[in-house]
């Protein structure tokens, strides 16, 4: 799923006044196909709610039509850039009950809506440049933070090296892109794996990001803060390109996200 693995739920109800208090509730609003088999979810925000690009939200299902092993709670990347009026949630649509319940969810259903959590934001220093490298559904935090920041104009300029093994399997690629025409401070460089299976032509990069391609378009690979976010293989694959590199593991930030 499309989770932080430092994802944590908790559960609503009375309390006393030792107690937290009850979690809002959310509504679900809309949702559509955003890649080949992921999702968007899109939620009403609560009045008052607040949170920083990147972080990510804990869902409750309410009364679900069927459940498993893994529960009713899932935590989802807020793939909304804070300053948009709805919450998105983006998922791989996985064969679990959790999943097939919220893909079949009527318009207003309610779930409860424990967030935000996580650190995975962007740094304030402008003098030193946003590198992202992220794959798949890893694409969530960054699309808020990269919509966040050209909305704010104020934060460090970013590049992010996206990777899928086909356009047809890249979240936001068509937005992202878009993004990169428009903001001098924002550049993408998407990559596919696998562009021979695709229904349509690839001319942009190709392979897996190493050390070569992050040289072909950073002029310094030790200048920028590094965020990286995925699956935990991916993760760790780019974590040990980096420090191959010469970069230190204090301009490393990660994001592992696990079963989805």
């Amino acid at each position: 799923m499309s989770t932080p693995v430092t994802s944590a739920g908790r559960s609503s109800g009375p309390t006393d006044p030792d107690e937290a208090a009850p979690l809002p509730r959310t509504r679900l609003l809309d949702r559509k196909e955003v890649a080949d088999g992921t999702m968007a979810f899109y939620f009403e925000k609560p009045p008052g709610f607040e949170y920083r690009a990147g972080q990510f939200a804990d869902y409750t299902l309410l009364d679900p039509a069927e459940t498993d092993s893994e529960g009713d709670i899932r935590g989802f990347t807020l793939t909304s850039a804070p300053y948009e009026p709805r919450l998105m949630a983006t998922t791989r649509l996985r064969d679990t009950a959790f999943k097939r319940v919220l893909r079949d969810l009527p318009i207003g259903t309610e779930l409860l809506l424990d967030a935000p959590h996580g650190s995975f934001t962007l740094h304030h220093n402008v003098a030193r440049p946003a590198v992202f490298l992220t794959g798949g559904i890893g694409i969530t935090p960054v699309r808020s933070i990269a919509l966040q920041a050209a909305h704010e104009q104020t934060g460090p300029a970013i590049t992010v090296f996206y990777s899928n093994k086909r356009p047809e399997d890249a979240a936001f690629l068509e937005e992202l892109h878009r993004l990169a025409e428009t903001e001098p401070n924002f550049t993408l460089v998407a990559t596919m794996t696998r562009p021979e299976t695709s229904r349509t032509a690839w001319t942009g990069e190709t392979g897996h990001v190493d050390q070569a391609m992050l040289s072909r378009h950073l002029d310094d690979l030790t200048a920028p803060i590094y965020y990286l976010s995925g699956p935990a293989t991916m993760v760790r694959a780019m974590r040990a390109v980096l420090n191959g590199a010469g970069v230190d593991d204090d301009d490393i930030r990660t994001e592992e996200f696990s079963g989805y």
